[in-house]
């Protein structure tokens, strides 16, 4: 049971219509992988400069930063005002889960640093190969050495910040997941995804003109291939947001 716990979605995307039609917005993506009965959980905007006041902040038990089409290296106004959140949640030791934009831009807030990532994009259900200091970490958990997980990004974070430790890398990323004390954590995956949300994103993404139609149709058939684990990945972030390691 959840315990009344309470969590909040830092959402950095705005939410498309298929989005909004079929979950009701990002957060009820995040909130179908992620809420346990007696939770309450709240969305703030954050990419459209809606951020939690210094004193609602103490309210919360944890946080997730969801992706974006934004670049973590960049300094539109409302990122530099979440690098300073980010901080301040480091300060008070918050349960901090960043997911693919997350990712990238909790390791910077944290002094780590962003880029393009060398090897272009990575669109699809990637392998990732999981360190044996992820199992000490989760140590409740019976943690495989690989896991399956739906990679959308062209960022990649390219340094550690000081003292973040390596959870996992694939053949395409040196860090693919990585962890700050025991209150931070990052993927660069989306553990939320399901594989009708990622065919969505293809088509926007040729759409938009930022993939070929041809490499979208290849990567829609690839997908009917192979499937990430859902489950385990559930397990992986309700362990780590509500202290169950």
């Amino acid at each position: 049971m959840g315990g009344g716990k309470k969590f909040g979605v830092l959402l950095c995307a705005e939410d498309s219509d298929y989005i909004k039609k079929r979950y009701g917005g990002y957060i009820g993506v995040f909130v179908e992988m992620l809420a346990e009965e007696g939770e309450t959980w709240d969305v703030f905007r954050v990419a459209n400069g809606e951020f939690p006041d210094d004193d609602e902040i103490a309210e919360f038990d944890g946080f997730v930063i969801t992706g974006s089409c934004n670049d973590a290296h960049g300094n539109d106004v409302w990122i530099c005002r979440l690098i300073s959140l980010l901080k301040k949640l480091d300060s008070l030791k918050k349960k901090v889960l960043g997911i693919c934009f997350g990712h990238q831009i909790l390791s910077r807030a944290l002094g780590g640093k962003t880029g393009r990532a060398v090897s272009g994009w990575d669109i699809g259900v990637t392998t990732i190969h999981l360190s044996s200091s992820l199992s000490k970490f989760f140590s409740s958990l019976e943690i495989p050495t690989t896991l399956p997980i739906i990679e959308c990004h062209r960022d990649e974070v390219r340094e550690l910040p000081p003292k973040a430790e390596v959870l996992a890398w694939s053949e395409k990323t040196g860090i693919e997941m990585f962890k700050y004390g025991s209150h931070m954590m990052g993927i660069q995956g989306h553990p939320e995804y399901t594989q009708d949300i990622l065919f969505h994103l293809i088509d926007r993404l040729t759409q938009r003109g930022y993939i070929e139609d041809w490499y979208g149709d290849e990567l829609k058939a690839k997908l009917e291939e192979v499937e990430p684990d859902k489950d385990a990945w559930k397990n992986l972030c309700t362990s780590f947001l509500k202290d169950r390691l």
